[in-house]
C-alpha cells in the first residue's frame, strides 16, 4: 500500500487560506482543493467517525461530541473508547487488503482501544487529592514515555481551556514525526486542534487570528517537508469551517420555564437532573439533541423550539433519517440553530446557583459542550489558585466565566457559505469539487491503494 499520511487542520476553510498563510497558499496552487459539505451535525467526532468509516451517524452511531446514555441516564461527553464507533474503520478494511499495512493514531478522537499499531490520545491522571495532571494515553503502552521523555509531558492545558495555543498542536505533530522516523506506519491520522480555539473565540477576524493563522501554517509546512521527503501521500482536511456568531440560545432555559426540566438543589446551588426531567437539551455548538422522557410533552417541546429565537430547524425522527442522523443515541429531536446563534447547556436562572462545574474546566460533568471554558475571569484569581496548588493546598479551579456572548465563533450547521465550508487538498483532481462527507473514506482508501 502506498504511504499517506492525513493532516487535520481543524476549522480550515477556504476563506481562511491567503495571506496569512503562505505556506498553504502556496501549496494549493500546485495542488487540489476540494470543500466537503458540512454533514448533521458537524462537529468533531461525529465528522472523525464519517470520515474513517465512510458512513453516516445513522450508521456509526457518533451523533455528536457526546449524548444522553438512556440507561445510565446521564449526558456523556468526550469519551474515548473505538468501539463506541459502530462500523468498520478504515485501518481495519485495509489490514483485511494488507496484512502488512500499520496504522498511526495521533489525537483523532474514540484513540483508544482502536485495531491501529500506534496511537496517542489526550488522557490527563485524576489524583486522589483531586488534582488533574497532564498525561497521555498511547499504544503501544511504552510510546507514552518515549514521547514524553523526548518532546516533555503532554500539554494538556494548552490543548483545551483558557490556556489553548499552538504548544498542543506542535507537540502532536513532533509525536507524529517521531512515530514516523521509528515505526514508518503506512497510514498516519494527524489531530491539529489549534485553529478551533482562536476561531471558536474571536470567529474570523483576521485582525486577531492573523498571528495564530500563521504558526499553523508553518506547522503544516514541516509536517508537509518531512512526510513529503518519505515519498508519501499528503492529504490536508479539515473537519468543518467555522463562522462568526453573535447570540447564545439557553435551550434548557427555555424548557425549564415551560415546567420541563428537573432541577435539584444541593448545597444551595443547581443541578440538572436529566432522567427526572420530561425534556432536556444537550447541546453541542450549533446542534443541540433534546431527550424526552415523556411522550405526552414532545409536540409541546416541538411548538416551544419552533417558536424560540436562534431555532433554524427543529428535526423529529422522520426528518432526522433525511440528515442521516436518525440512530438510538440521537435526541428525540435533534434542533440545528441558525446562522447567527449557537446552544449553551446553561439551565439555571441565577448564577448564583449555578453548579460548582459550572465556573471549571469539566468536560465530562457539564450535560452539553462549553466553549467557554477557553476565557478566564481573571488571571490574578488564577493564579492565586496555582499558588494554592504548588503549596499543596487544597483548591478549586473555578475561574471559567458564565458569559456565553464572550463566543464569537462556532459550527454544526448544515446551512453555510461554501468558503466555510471544510477543504480536502490533495495531489489528485477529483470527479467533483464538492464532496460529501462520507465520500472522504473513498479519497483515503484510494490514495492508499495507489499502484
Amino acid at each position: 500500500m502506498k504511504k499517506t499520511v492525513v493532516i487535520n487542520i481543524v476549522g480550515l476553510s477556504s476563506s481562511l487560506i491567503g495571506e496569512h498563510t503562505p505556506f498553504l497558499h502556496s501549496y494549493v496552487k500546485g495542488r487540489h482543493l476540494q470543500r466537503i459539505k458540512p454533514m448533521l451535525s458537524s462537529v468533531t467526532n461525529s465528522v472523525q467517525s464519517t470520515y474513517l468509516t465512510g458512513k453516516w451517524p445513522t450508521e456509526h452511531g457518533i451523533v455528536g461530541n457526546g449524548w444522553y446514555d438512556r440507561i445510565d441516564c446521564e449526558v456523556k461527553f468526550w469519551k474515548q473508547s473505538n468501539k463506541l464507533v459502530l462500523a468498520e474503520k478504515i485501518w481495519e478494511k485495509a489490514k483485511k487488503l494488507d496484512p502488512a499495512f500499520t496504522c498511526s493514531q495521533m489525537c483523532w478522537w474514540y484513540n483508544m482501544y482502536a485495531a491501529v499499531d500506534y496511537s496517542v490520545t489526550p488522557r490527563p491522571n485524576y489524583l486522589a487529592d483531586g488534582r488533574k495532571m497532564p498525561d497521555c494515553y498511547t499504544q503501544p503502552a511504552s510510546l507514552r514515555d518515549e514521547l514524553q521523555s523526548s518532546l516533555g509531558q503532554f500539554p494538556l492545558f494548552q490543548f483545551w481551556g483558557a490556556g489553548a495555543n499552538i504548544t498542543s498542536s506542535k507537540w502532536i505533530a513532533d509525536a507524529s514525526v517521531y512515530t514516523d522516523k521509528k515505526h514508518d506506519p503506512t497510514l498516519t491520522v494527524i489531530y491539529l486542534p489549534h485553529l478551533d480555539y482562536c476561531l471558536q473565540k474571536f470567529g474570523p477576524d483576521f485582525r486577531v487570528i492573523a498571528p495564530e493563522l500563521r504558526q499553523i501554517d508553518e506547522l503544516a509546512r514541516d509536517l508537509v517537508t518531512h512526510y513529503e521527503q518519505q515519498q508519501t501521500n499528503v492529504i490536508i482536511l479539515s473537519e468543518y469551517g467555522i463562522t462568526p456568531v453573535h447570540q447564545p440560545v439557553h435551550l434548557n432555559r427555555v424548557l425549564r420555564r415551560a415546567g420541563l426540566l428537573q432541577i435539584r438543589v444541593e448545597r444551595g446551588l443547581e443541578l440538572l437532573d436529566a432522567g427526572s426531567s420530561k425534556a432536556f437539551a444537550v447541546a453541542d455548538h450549533q446542534i443541540a439533541h433534546i431527550y424526552i422522557n415523556d411522550p405526552a410533552v414532545k409536540e409541546q417541546v416541538s411548538q416551544l423550539l419552533q417558536n424560540t429565537k436562534g431555532v433554524e430547524l427543529v428535526l423529529d425522527r422522520e426528518i432526522q433519517s433525511a440528515y442521516h442522523i436518525d440512530h438510538e443515541r440521537a435526541g428525540d429531536l435533534v434542533v440545528m440553530a441558525d446562522k447567527d446563534s449557537w446552544f449553551t447547556y446553561y439551565f439555571w436562572e441565577d448564577d448564583a446557583k449555578a453548579p460548582d462545574y459550572a465556573r471549571c474546566v469539566d468536560i465530562h460533568k457539564k450535560p452539553g459542550y462549553d466553549p467557554v471554558e477557553m476565557f478566564m475571569t481573571s488571571k490574578i484569581r488564577a493564579g492565586y489558585k496555582l499558588l494554592r496548588k504548588k503549596a499543596a493546598l487544597r483548591y478549586v479551579m473555578d475561574v471559567v466565566p458564565l458569559d456565553a456572548t464572550l463566543i464569537k465563533g462556532s459550527h454544526g450547521r448544515v446551512h453555510t457559505n461554501k468558503d466555510m465550508y471544510a477543504v480536502l487538498i490533495t495531489g489528485n483532481k477529483l470527479a467533483k469539487d464538492e464532496l460529501e462527507a462520507v465520500e472522504v473514506f473513498d479519497v483515503l482508501m484510494e490514495s492508499l491503494l495507489e499502484n
